[in-house]
Protein backbone atom coordinates (compact mmCIF):
# COMPACT_ATOMS: atom_id res chain seq x y z
CA UNK A 1 0.00 0.00 0.00
CA UNK A 2 2.12 2.88 -1.06
CA UNK A 3 -0.93 5.39 -0.65
CA UNK A 4 -0.67 5.16 3.09
CA UNK A 5 -1.58 8.82 4.74
CA UNK A 6 0.50 7.94 7.73
CA UNK A 7 4.37 6.36 7.54
CA UNK A 8 3.89 2.63 8.23
CA UNK A 9 6.59 1.33 10.77
CA UNK A 10 7.69 -2.22 10.36
CA UNK A 11 9.25 -2.42 13.95
CA UNK A 12 8.20 -0.63 17.25
CA UNK A 13 10.98 1.64 17.96
CA UNK A 14 9.32 4.80 19.60
CA UNK A 15 13.15 6.46 20.37
CA UNK A 16 12.72 6.47 16.32
CA UNK A 17 9.44 7.50 15.95
CA UNK A 18 9.66 10.28 18.31
CA UNK A 19 13.03 11.68 16.42
CA UNK A 20 11.04 11.47 13.03
CA UNK A 21 8.49 13.60 14.53
CA UNK A 22 10.26 16.12 16.21
CA UNK A 23 12.32 16.58 13.16
CA UNK A 24 9.17 16.94 11.06
CA UNK A 25 7.66 19.80 13.61
CA UNK A 26 11.24 21.34 13.76
CA UNK A 27 11.16 21.75 9.84
CA UNK A 28 7.49 22.78 9.61
CA UNK A 29 8.11 24.94 12.83
CA UNK A 30 4.50 23.38 14.17
CA UNK A 31 4.51 24.74 17.68
CA UNK A 32 4.81 28.80 16.73
CA UNK A 33 2.59 27.86 14.01
CA UNK A 34 0.13 26.42 15.97
CA UNK A 35 -0.05 29.67 18.24
CA UNK A 36 0.35 32.39 15.44
CA UNK A 37 -2.68 30.70 13.68
CA UNK A 38 -4.89 31.09 16.76
CA UNK A 39 -4.32 34.83 17.35
CA UNK A 40 -7.45 36.96 17.92
CA UNK A 41 -9.50 33.27 18.72
CA UNK A 42 -10.54 32.86 22.32
CA UNK A 43 -7.72 32.45 24.90
CA UNK A 44 -7.29 29.45 26.98
CA UNK A 45 -5.50 30.54 30.26
CA UNK A 46 -4.17 27.52 32.56
CA UNK A 47 -2.54 29.29 35.58
CA UNK A 48 -0.59 27.14 37.10
CA UNK A 49 1.75 26.89 40.23
CA UNK A 50 5.85 26.27 39.15
CA UNK A 51 7.84 23.05 40.71
CA UNK A 52 10.03 23.92 43.36
CA UNK A 53 13.75 24.48 43.62
CA UNK A 54 13.19 23.89 47.15
CA UNK A 55 13.02 20.15 47.36
CA UNK A 56 14.31 17.09 45.17
CA UNK A 57 12.08 16.28 41.96
CA UNK A 58 10.59 13.50 41.88
CA UNK A 59 7.78 11.09 39.26
CA UNK A 60 5.33 12.99 40.52
CA UNK A 61 6.36 16.46 39.20
CA UNK A 62 6.78 15.01 35.76
CA UNK A 63 2.92 13.77 36.09
CA UNK A 64 1.80 16.82 36.74
CA UNK A 65 3.80 18.57 34.34
CA UNK A 66 2.27 15.90 31.72
CA UNK A 67 -1.36 16.32 32.83
CA UNK A 68 -0.88 19.97 32.39
CA UNK A 69 0.63 19.85 28.82
CA UNK A 70 -1.92 17.53 27.71
CA UNK A 71 -4.53 20.09 28.79
CA UNK A 72 -2.82 22.61 27.39
CA UNK A 73 -2.84 20.71 23.89
CA UNK A 74 -6.28 19.89 23.93
CA UNK A 75 -7.19 23.45 24.52
CA UNK A 76 -5.22 24.37 21.36
CA UNK A 77 -6.81 21.82 19.53
CA UNK A 78 -9.85 22.84 19.91
CA UNK A 79 -9.26 26.32 18.76
CA UNK A 80 -7.90 28.69 21.51
CA UNK A 81 -4.94 30.57 21.91
CA UNK A 82 -2.89 29.03 24.19
CA UNK A 83 0.43 30.46 25.41
CA UNK A 84 2.38 28.31 27.78
CA UNK A 85 5.20 29.69 30.14
CA UNK A 86 6.65 27.64 32.78
CA UNK A 87 9.04 28.31 35.37
CA UNK A 88 10.69 27.68 38.85
CA UNK A 89 9.38 28.93 42.17
CA UNK A 90 12.94 29.74 44.37
CA UNK A 91 10.99 31.63 47.15
CA UNK A 92 9.56 28.88 48.80
CA UNK A 93 8.25 28.41 52.37
CA UNK A 94 10.97 25.66 52.78
CA UNK A 95 14.01 28.13 52.25
CA UNK A 96 12.21 30.82 53.56
CA UNK A 97 11.76 28.43 57.30
CA UNK A 98 15.24 26.99 57.23
CA UNK A 99 16.54 30.48 56.89
CA UNK A 100 14.37 31.73 60.10
CA UNK A 101 15.67 28.93 61.69
CA UNK A 102 19.63 30.02 60.96
CA UNK A 103 18.28 33.52 62.26
CA UNK A 104 16.33 32.49 65.56
CA UNK A 105 19.34 29.96 66.16
CA UNK A 106 22.28 33.37 65.64
CA UNK A 107 19.78 35.21 68.29
CA UNK A 108 19.39 32.80 70.96
CA UNK A 109 22.81 32.93 71.31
Amino acid sequence: MSNLKFKEYKGLDLSRINEDILKQWDADDTFHRSIETREGHPTFVFYEGPPSANGKPGIHHVMARTIKDIICRFKTQQGYLVHRKAGWDTHGLPVELRCGDKQRRKYRK
